[in-house]
């Protein structure tokens, strides 16, 4: 298992580089990253996240492991208050607002142009993942950051 950082690495705030060329040490990073976040118990996780800042981001919403490189959100709409966790900030959460649906555009694992339209979850992890290859946070956005023992919680949602 990689190591995750946690709030106040620096490279937690740094803004990543793109991925210049999905090779075996990239794919294997890739799914060193996917055996993390399934053991750390996360739906998603970036490469920022375990130290290396680069633009590559894993993440399993339910339907299987996703690995995207050099994603980007390309259309965004409405708008939606969520709780948010991360496993670089363990013990916290906040209710963010974010868009409530995303469009990101990213290379596959075998470098093919992809595009994915997400919601609920997964629009809120595409999003809160991508902060993190931009060097930001979840309590970032936050007015208020609450502590909590446990270790995550259930996705709760409230429409505005």
């Amino acid at each position: 298992m990689l190591d995750i950082r946690k709030d106040g690495d620096p490279v937690l705030r740094k803004v990543a580089k793109p991925v210049a060329k999905i090779d075996e040490n990239a794919l294997k990073l890739a799914a060193e990253m996917i055996k993390t976040m399934y053991e750390a118990d996360g739906v998603g996780l970036a490469a920022p996240q375990v130290g290396e800042s680069i633009r590559l981001v894993v993440f399993d919403v339910g339907d299987g492991p996703v690995t995207m490189f050099n994603p980007v959100v390309t259309d965004s709409d409405g708008l939606l208050e969520c709780e948010e966790r991360c496993l670089s900030v363990p013990g916290k959460y906040a209710f963010i607002a974010r868009p409530e649906t995303v469009e990101v555009k990213y290379l596959d694992r075998s470098g093919k142009h992809c595009k994915v339209k997400g919601d609920g979850l997964l629009g809120r992890c595409l999003q809160h993942e991508l902060d993190h290859l931009d060097g930001k946070l979840y309590t970032d956005l936050a007015k208020e950051v609450f502590t909590d023992e446990k270790a995550k919680g259930p996705v709760k949602g409230r429409s505005r």
